[in-house]
């Protein structure tokens, strides 16, 4: 599976290493995912994700149901 957080929809992002000598070679910077299971209780299933730092926050703040939600809306998930 790719490295794409299923919440937030983020993914790898291009970018340089610069040495010291100001020599820049491309590299990639990737996201921050854990693998997470969350009893959906709407659903009354266990979902399993794979959630960024930041998609964790989401899920915490406003709740599981309305951010897979808006994560379908937005074609982050296929439900």
């Amino acid at each position: 599976m790719s490295k794409i957080c299923q919440i937030t929809g983020k993914k790898a992002m291009g970018g340089n290493n610069v040495s010291h000598s100001n020599h820049r070679t491309k590299r990639k910077f990737d996201v921050n995912l854990f693998t997470k299971k969350f009893y959906w209780v709407e659903q009354s299933c266990w979902v399993q994700l794979n959630l960024s730092a930041n998609g964790l926050r989401t899920i915490n703040k406003v709740g599981l149901d309305a951010a897979i939600k808006t994560a379908v809306e937005k074609g982050f998930i296929n439900v």
